[in-house]
């Protein structure tokens, strides 16, 4: 069992990115789905498909032309030892707004400018650049 499932998510990631492998397989939470969601919009990754019969997402990673992870660092904040809050005022920016911060409110994991443009505040579970 994993104690900490979306660090072990974030990590699946990070290393089948320098690995440059083209797909995933990570097993299916609704937590991991929505982050697999707000990559897509953000344009980290291709796509995804989950696969309900295996109980697994599938997620196909993003190049650019010469094998260049688009996803350069995924780092997880919030841990179950310790929690990161913000208020919505007090969000911060990755590397000056180039990259994104993957909050979790009480309007759904969401990105930090679409949390600042909703003026909701949560936990900040990662930063993706």
């Amino acid at each position: 069992m994993y104690m900490d499932v979306i660090a072990d998510f974030l990590t699946r990631i990070r290393n089948s990115s320098l690995a440059k492998h083209k797909l995933i397989e990570v097993p299916y939470s609704k937590i991991k789905k929505e982050i697999v969601c707000v990559l897509l919009e953000s344009g980290y990754i291709l796509g995804y498909k989950i696969e309900k019969n295996e109980k697994v997402i599938k997620i196909a990673l993003k190049y650019y032309k010469e094998k260049i992870s688009v996803i350069h660092k995924i780092i997880r904040i919030s841990k179950p030892g310790l929690r990161k809050y913000c208020k919505y005022k007090n969000i911060p920016r990755v590397l000056n707004g180039l990259g994104i911060a993957i909050i979790s409110t009480s309007s759904g994991i969401i990105t930090d400018k679409q949390a600042r443009k909703k003026k909701v505040g949560g936990e900040i579970l990662c930063y993706v650049y």
